[in-house]
């Protein structure tokens, strides 16, 4: 389709390239196809089987600020859904327009980064990929201390909006804690810049509304992030466990101890069979690393060893952790078993306080396992109060159709399980469709909250709509 006077929405289409610049607007199928899914496993399926249930009107190329503003104007004077959308990484549906309209992709708003050396601070567009931004921050010995898997797939304006962390999250955090500040365009195109320098006590801290927000409550366009100098010295070690019960309590007591170990990851006895391929290991798998000063970083890592020592661990040396490092980016086991006939795979991420975290973990193994080949578990992403949780299947199906309901299933007992035993529906990877049936069993009491503020912020509800718990359940 390239001919705007046939569109659905051709009046908003001439209006946007009026104020935009005609190559600014895009309607033909094959760019509509292709912010119709992101990398949900769900929506890679959808793809397989030639659909796109989630499919814009229109794509909208943003490449600067003023774009941003017009669009969502031009929106908004004509009732026109806008989502938000960077790389289309999400793997839950995140930016998929489930009610048409514009889909505004920010992946062409990429300035040159703004680093402020005695501040250790670094702004840019919202637009630029991760892996951009920290190879140049290593070339210049700094960096975010900030690694999503994703993080060669993913923008910085996605990040804040999705609330990612990264695998190094233990020491420094997810996006809410690397945050400074960030520009963000309300559903009428008002433009509000948003910070506190470096705490403040007027008010809340306006920008944590719009972190994890999903592009329903404005759309992030510009980051202020925190950055740190490369580490001095770096120290890994893998140890083997008795069982998954030791293992946690490996990982509550370092945490508990006040120490800050940079990696923290616990594999239970299926998922450690690929975390340490060619080295058989006979119980669930620990990964531990420490960094920064060097005298620091191996005290710290010397009393986490005697923690895990006590409660059974037994060293397997540096080797499968610094191979893991290597590879850690790697999706291909997913994206392999996902393009196979009947192939499918899931990460099903949650979390939940030491407390209920192993028995929300046995009875999620339990009701997965007659949904896939393998259902694998580890931990990581460790708080003093609890840790987060994968759950990854991988399974064969006899056809596509099979698969696409094998995963569906799976979504509907494991958000059933979590909710049951009161833990979160989702650690960082964000609600999306994957999660929409349970976002406001799951938030309670505080749904009305949420809710009030998209009635204030964007009463239209145009901003990503079906998301976060607003509007029907898919």
């Amino acid at each position: 389709m390239s001919d705007p006077s046939s569109h659905p929405l051709s009046p908003v289409i001439d209006a946007l390239r009026r104020s935009l610049g005609p190559d600014a607007v895009r309607i033909d199928d094959a760019d509509l196809d292709a912010r119709s899914h992101d990398t949900w496993p769900v929506a890679t399926v959808w793809a397989k089987l030639g659909r796109h249930p989630y499919r814009p009107d229109a794509v909208v190329l943003a490449r600067g600020l003023s774009d941003v503003v017009e669009t969502l104007r031009i929106a908004a004077a004509t009732g026109t859904p806008v989502t938000a959308w960077g790389l289309g990484s999400s793997v839950t549906g995140q930016p998929l327009p489930v009610r048409g309209g514009i889909v505004l992709d920010l992946s062409g708003y990429v300035t040159e980064p703004e680093l402020n050396e005695t501040d250790r601070t670094v702004t840019v567009a919202a637009g630029l990929r991760g892996s951009d931004l920290e190879a140049w921050l290593n070339e210049r010995g700094r960096t975010l201390n900030h690694f999503p898997q994703s993080l060669g797939r993913s923008t910085v304006g996605g990040w804040v909006a999705t609330r990612a962390t990264g695998q190094f999250s233990s020491r420094y955090g997810g996006i809410e804690q690397l945050l400074v500040g960030c520009q963000v365009v309300l559903a009428d195109g008002t433009v509000a810049d948003l910070g506190q320098r470096p705490r403040s006590a007027t008010g809340p801290d306006l920008k944590q509304l719009f972190i994890g927000s999903e592009g329903t409550l404005g759309i992030v366009t510009r980051v202020t992030l925190k950055v740190y100098a490369l580490p001095e010295h770096r120290i890994v070690e893998a140890f083997t466990l008795p069982d998954v019960e030791a293992g946690l309590a490996a990982m509550r007591h370092v945490s508990q101890a006040g120490l800050r170990p940079f990696l923290v990851r616990f594999y239970d006895r299926d998922e450690a069979a690929h975390a340490v391929p060619g080295m058989p290991a006979p119980g669930p798998v620990l990964f531990l690393g420490h960094e920064g000063m060097t005298a620091v970083a191996v005290a710290e890592h010397a009393a986490a060893t005697t923690i895990v020592e006590s409660l059974g661990g037994t060293s397997m040396g540096a080797a499968p952790v610094n191979a893991w490092l290597e590879r850690r980016f790697d999706f291909s086991t997913v994206e392999r078993l996902l393009a196979e006939h009947g192939g499918y795979a899931e990460t099903v991420e949650v979390a939940n306080v030491w407390s209920r975290l192993a028995p929300m973990y046995a009875e999620l193994k339990h009701e997965l396992a007659p949904l896939a080949g393998e259902v694998l578990g580890h931990f990581s992403h460790v708080y003093e109060q609890g840790s987060s949780l994968y759950v990854i299947l991988l399974g064969r199906a006899p056809d596509d159709e099979t698969a696409l309901s094998r995963l569906q299933e799976i979504w509907a007992r494991a958000m059933k399980v979590v909710v049951a035993h009161d833990g979160e529906i989702s650690h960082h990877h964000g609600g999306g469709l994957a999660r929409q049936a349970w976002v406001e069993e799951s938030l309670g009491t505080g749904f009305p909250v949420l809710r009030r503020l998209k009635e204030s912020l964007d009463r239209a509800q145009l901003l990503n709509p079906g998301k976060l718990g607003f509007g029907p359940r898919p």
